[in-house]
């Protein structure tokens, strides 16, 4: 009997969660992935901003799935799929499938500015991490020694473009280290000359969220120090700043923070996308007329009980990836698939030391209590013991002395 051969394109939260409801099934399971490692994206920021280590949230592939003995990762690029002849195309070689599953997740979008990327770079892997935790270091580093105050303040400018969780917490880490704590190091310049600046071009930030926690994350976020601009288009980026729909800032630190893209694998299916390349996928999370080829994640378009959009977030990938890898575990013709359904489990954002928002289940919580579900909850999700006691020391570390302790500038 033939063995079925299932491919995951993308070792996230649902190539990893598709790939281990398939560890006790007889099928040859061979996960691919860019990268050896995955990584925990949700604390990409903490890395940015010399919090924590880029080991403290990533965890090589292979040794998550070193005990599955049905299962081999590849380190790999996928150039396109063809869906026809269930054969996928690697950079020098091809592979063919029974089932596909491709949870390739998404990159920052600059829609259809990409010259931009040069001076704002956005924030979805350990490079685009580093690069700005060192951006952000040599700039401090760069008004220590500038005598020319013009210059100096450009320096000391900080600029976040997107007022989503990942800037607003992006905001209030920067705000710690440019207020609070790396800022006593540094004697040819105080705290109140360095400016944090978020812009958003709706009205109000952290969107998703309800009207009275974005009104709290926003006060809060003012008491830090950082000034946020809402209903404001950023019409140019280049070396000088940012030129937006209602004036100019010169800075020397951007950070994208604004839209996600698809991966551009996503072309290759050649099927109906949304403007961001995320596929319309059926209820059971197959593209359709093929039935074996699943979209998961942050490439998915996939609507809940509501009519809304499932976002981009960790607990939908996960949920998704389990969904899917039970259905191919059991080979559960199409007519036969329940529909995947979202359990919400709520929605967080981290706005400082001590500090947060949440909803779950129309309860709103924030504060120091929002905070402290916060911290348990991404320490769990955390994939290794030896990550969480790292990152849980770190923390706690931090919270009693205020120090940040990764502030070294290795890359330039």
């Amino acid at each position: 009997m033939k063995i079925k051969k299932v491919i995951i394109i993308g070792a996230g939260f649902g190539g990893l969660a598709s790939a281990k409801e398939l560890k006790s099934v007889n099928f040859d399971v061979t996960v691919i992935d860019k990268t050896n490692h995955h990584l925990f994206q949700p604390l990409l920021y903490q890395v940015a901003t010399a919090a924590l280590s880029p080991e403290d949230i990533a965890i090589p592939i292979r040794a998550i799935l070193a005990k599955q003995s049905n299962t081999k990762v590849i380190m790999d690029e996928v150039m396109s799929i063809d869906k026809e002849k269930s054969i996928i195309k690697l950079k020098n070689s091809e592979m063919t499938f029974d089932y596909l599953i491709i949870a390739t997740g998404a990159s920052h979008s600059y829609f259809g500015n990409e010259k931009w990327e040069k001076y704002a770079p956005g924030l979805k892997t350990l490079v685009d991490a580093l690069t700005i935790r060192e951006n952000i270091i040599s700039a401090l580093e760069l008004a220590e020694k500038e005598t020319d105050l013009v210059k100096k303040k450009k320096y000391l400018t900080f600029v976040i473009v997107g007022g989503g969780p990942t800037g607003v917490e992006l905001a209030g880490a920067i705000a710690e280290i440019a207020k609070k704590t790396i800022i006593k190091d540094y004697k040819n310049f105080q705290a109140y000359d360095t400016k944090i600046i978020l812009i958003e071009a709706l009205p109000k930030i952290l969107n998703t969220f309800q009207e009275s926690l974005s009104k709290h994350a926003q006060e809060d976020l003012n008491k830090m120090g950082v000034d946020i601009m809402l209903n404001t288009k950023v019409l140019d980026i280049n070396e000088n700043g940012v030129k937006l729909s209602n004036g100019f800032i010169e800075t020397a630190n951007i950070i994208w923070a604004a839209g996600n893209v698809a991966s551009p694998i996503i072309k290759t299916l050649n099927i109906k996308t949304d403007n961001s390349l995320r596929v319309f996928v059926e209820s059971d999370c197959s593209i359709p007329n093929y039935p074996n080829i699943f979209v998961i994640g942050d490439v998915a378009n996939l609507k809940d009980q509501n009519g809304n959009i499932l976002p981009g977030i960790a607990p939908v990938a996960i949920q998704q990836g389990k969904y899917v890898g039970r259905i191919i575990a059991a080979e559960t013709l199409k007519e036969n698939r329940k529909p995947f359904r979202y359990i919400d489990k709520g929605t967080m954002a981290a706005i400082g030391k001590a500090n947060a928002v949440a909803q779950i289940k129309g309860l709103k919580f924030s504060g120091y209590f929002a905070w402290l579900m916060w911290s348990f909850i991404h320490i769990a999700y955390l994939i290794s013991f030896r990550n969480r006691f790292r990152v849980m020391v770190e923390w706690i570390w931090y919270y009693f002395t205020n120090k940040h302790g990764i502030r070294l500038i290795i890359r330039k």
